[in-house]
């Protein structure tokens, strides 16, 4: 797997880079967002290991314009902010996981296969497109059509309506989307759920006359089939 990893500490990221290598992992080292960002497309990037806290262009901001560029890459927050907002906002961004320094080099072996597997599943699906009514999501293409109408989602939006779509016509509930689209494995006092379905109905149902994102009161959310 090529890594590409930024991180400007050359103590850690020493650490990580012989780690990784002795893992079986090819990691090339940015110690800025600006070479980062020069850098994005000069491989094909297995994955993106990214710091926060750089001395040019932060992680936030970098990772929101890799998605911005519609990079589909997966993003491997690593950082030493360890609080649930700063965890919740990078997730909100499109990070695919965080993990807080310090941390066990085990474990982040342990996550960046994991992402690879969730891409690898992804990638070798059997139909790239999903339908529910007049609703298409072109999953290779990071399209979505609702009629003859193409609707622009940014990355978390549209990871949000594709586990919908997967689901159609089952109740998620509020734990089920977070731990499925921000990869929080328990319930937090937030509402980046409420605001993200907000996002997607004002999308997918606000121009058209038959709405089929529901809330289902005190269960959860449900995308329906016309």
């Amino acid at each position: 797997m090529e890594l590409l990893l930024v991180e400007d500490n050359k103590k850690i990221s020493e650490f990580m880079i012989k780690g990784l290598e002795e893992s079986g992992f090819s990691v090339t080292l940015v110690e800025n967002g600006v070479d980062a960002r020069s850098r994005l497309n000069d491989t094909n990037w297995n994955m993106i290991l990214l710091d926060i806290m750089l001395p040019d262009i932060d992680g936030m901001e970098l990772l929101q314009y890799i998605r911005y560029k519609k990079i589909t890459t997966p993003v491997l927050v690593i950082s030493a902010l360890g609080d649930p907002d700063d965890k919740v906002k990078a997730l909100s961004y499109g990070a695919d996981d965080y993990l807080t320094k310090p941390f066990h080099f085990k474990e982040l072996v342990a996550r960046i296969h994991a992402l690879d597997r969730r891409r690898k599943m992804n990638y070798d699906s059997s139909s790239n497109v999903l339908v529910c009514g007049d609703l298409k999501m072109y999953l290779d293409e990071h399209k979505i059509l609702r009629g003859d109408t193409e609707i622009v989602l940014t990355h978390l939006e549209f990871k949000l309506l594709k586990f919908l779509m997967e689901n159609k016509n089952k109740v998620v509930s509020r734990t089920q989307i977070l731990t499925s689209v921000w990869g929080i494995n328990h319930d937090i006092n937030t509402n980046i759920v409420e605001v993200y379905i907000s996002y997607l109905r004002n999308k997918i149902d606000g121009e058209f006359e038959t709405k089929i994102i529901e809330t289902i009161k005190g269960r959860g959310y449900r995308i329906k089939s016309l």
